[in-house]
């Protein structure tokens, strides 16, 4: 009866975790992968390696960070093996996109940039820039140096700016390229 009574308060620890913190680890696997379908199977790959590990689990605090570090393993695992057998349903898609009023337009355009970065330079441009990890956080996550995660940041950037300089800034002002007008 006691392993049952484990079990029972295991299930129920594990569901209020899930239940609090799915929405905000969905975000983080669509910005990995890209799409819906592969989101929501990332994230329950995600869970189903928690759920398994849940007894192991020390520090119930950290428990975000493993979800995520789980979802970029899977995600590069899965890149590797299949990205060419991906398909993308149309049969969900919106006639019309929704608006948002904060856009200026670029939003689409650099993301679709992000979206050709070799993966571990997505992962840790997602995790600086829209999850808001800190470079320690994303150190710990990817399972690398925080001397790696800066220069893979670097270089996704310089390659985000090498692929779009003036798609990304419409009046041609790049501070990089300007000699003394930077000062």
């Amino acid at each position: 009866m006691a392993a049952q009574d484990r079990r029972s308060a295991k299930d129920a620890e594990f569901s209020a975790y899930m239940s609090a913190r799915q929405a905000v680890l969905y975000r983080t696997a669509y910005l990995l992968v890209g799409d819906h379908a592969g989101a929501e199977d990332l994230l329950q790959n995600a869970f189903a390696k928690l759920y398994l590990s849940w007894e192991k689990v020390r520090d119930h605090g950290a428990l975000d960070g493993y979800v995520r570090r789980v979802m970029v393993n899977e995600h590069n695992s899965l890149w590797r093996r299949a990205w060419k057998r991906r398909e993308h349903s149309t049969d969900t898609m919106p006639d019309t996109g929704v608006l948002d009023e904060y856009d200026d337009g670029m939003g689409g355009v650099l993301w679709s940039f992000v979206q050709t970065l070799p993966p571990r330079q997505r992962s840790v441009i997602v995790l600086r820039y829209y999850e808001q990890l800190s470079e320690a956080e994303i150190a710990d996550v990817l399972g690398i140096s925080v001397g790696t995660v800066k220069s893979q940041a670097s270089r996704a950037l310089a390659g985000l700016r090498a692929r779009a300089p003036q798609s990304l800034d419409p009046h041609g002002l790049n501070p990089h390229e300007s000699g003394d007008d930077a000062r």
